[in-house]
């Protein structure tokens, strides 16, 4: 079974315009489902939750199907796990607001320099609990190419000591494409933290980056908090945070009324309601994915469409990855940031930079895009700001790296219009 491009694209009212969409990683497009449901929660059930009259008891029902409908993306045991919020940023701030009473002077957190939303939170709780923060950071794994890092778990694990309360890390970099193993890496991070005697550390994954490409399983990962935005997931704008259960009952401080019974709820962490109509709106996510390995044979499984997606996403991947690392564009100073392999273990998110004797800057790459019209990629540090930032040799952090970000909407013919485009950009 192969992925079905003319029944994903139909589903993306969007796509008709003929538009090549090359920024998914800053959002993607949404399912014409998604947008019926808005509708129809607008119209048909727009009241406030609680009630108890007809169409106050639709409401209280659509609204409650979201966390059920995202405990089954997380793969979470309970939807009693999940909370909804407007960002990421916001959830995870959240829940490190919550920690404020569990956390001692002289913890340790570990954290990487990806996306500032998994790292900035854990950086204001240090600062406010008088916490220590380490840094994972990436290397090279190219002495040609000096930009092409990747994280490695060696690096990580001496990193642990009796002191670490915190591991965070993303499962997909949004600036280099790759795919962290996370359920190697936790394992490692659970087994160096026994030794060294930090029973209680407890690990954060950002999947915001990974959530479009691959399928989340916060349980076989045996993680204790992960997060993912809809809109990157062909949603509306809302965010999903899971919490393990155990972890959830140990969060300390209230962020709702303290009249609320909320304490062995996830609601715990999300103040004042939902915005009902987009929480309604994600429930159309899971039987889209759903829909992407259905067949004459039966329904459909999330393992199996993510199975389709990476597939169809490889066919996308070689031939971008091949232009860029071509003996040519290597001479013309183009670099790949990150891994420049094509394979499971990278998404279709491929950032560069054009250096050498005549370098580009990257505003300009994508202005010539943006002159040409019909095309949409970006530039800058994606909120990735202390990676970049951090790169050597030192790029102009605001100007950043190229990104042309693509999912499985996206087909090879697009692939060769950008590819086309960048012949002409880097003669």
């Amino acid at each position: 079974m192969v992925l079905d491009i003319e029944h994903v694209r139909s589903q993306f009212p969007s796509l008709a315009s003929g538009y090549i969409f090359g920024d998914n990683a800053g959002g993607s497009q949404v399912t014409s489902d998604v947008i019926a449901r808005i509708t129809d929660y607008l119209i048909n059930s727009n009241v406030q939750l609680g009630a108890d009259y007809s169409v106050g008891q639709l409401s209280n029902q659509r609204v409650a199907e979201g966390p059920i409908a995202a405990k089954e993306l997380f793969n979470a045991a309970d939807h009693n796990e999940i909370a909804f919020g407007a960002s990421s940023t916001l959830l995870l701030e959240n829940l490190t607001r919550s920690m404020d009473e569990r956390i001692q002077k002289g913890d340790e957190f570990i954290i990487t320099e990806e996306h500032e939303a998994n790292g900035g939170a854990w950086k204001k709780l240090a600062d406010r609990r008088g916490a220590v923060i380490k840094y994972w950071r990436p290397k090279p794994t190219s002495a040609s190419n000096p930009y092409s890092v990747a994280y490695s778990i060696p690096d990580l694990l001496p990193l642990i000591s009796s002191r670490t309360r915190i591991v965070a890390f993303s499962a997909c970099s949004n600036i280099l494409g790759s795919i962290f193993p996370v359920e190697e890496i936790v394992k490692s991070v659970r087994s160096r933290a026994l030794t060294e005697g930090a029973a209680n550390v407890e690990v954060s994954v950002d999947s915001v980056a990974y959530a479009p490409h691959r399928q989340i399983d916060v349980r076989k990962w045996d993680v204790d908090y992960c997060i993912f935005s809809f809109y990157k997931v062909y949603g509306p704008h809302a965010s999903a945070l899971y919490m393990r259960t155990a972890s959830l009952h140990a969060l300390s401080s209230l962020l709702v009324h303290h009249f609320l019974k909320v304490d062995k709820s996830a609601y715990k962490l999300q103040p004042g309601g939902p915005g009902y109509e987009i929480v309604y709106a994600t429930t159309a996510v899971l039987p889209y994915l759903l829909s992407l390995s259905t067949g004459p044979s039966g329904p459909g499984s999330l393992q199996a469409s993510f199975a389709l997606i990476a597939e169809h996403e490889q066919t996308l991947i070689e031939p971008l990855l091949a232009f860029l690392t071509a003996p040519e564009q290597t001479e013309r100073g183009v670099r790949v940031v990150g891994d420049t392999k094509v394979g499971l273990d990278r998404v279709p998110t491929i950032s560069f930079v054009v250096t050498g004797q005549r370098p580009l800057k990257s505003k300009d790459v994508v202005g010539a895009f943006d002159a040409k019209g019909g095309i949409g990629i970006r530039y800058g540090h994606f909120y990735a700001y202390t990676l970049v930032d951090n790169l050597s040799p030192k790029l102009d952090v605001d100007d950043g790296v190229v990104r042309i970000s693509l999912v499985h909407y996206n087909t090879v013919d697009e692939v060769r219009r950008i590819i086309d485009i960048l012949k002409e950009v880097l003669q």
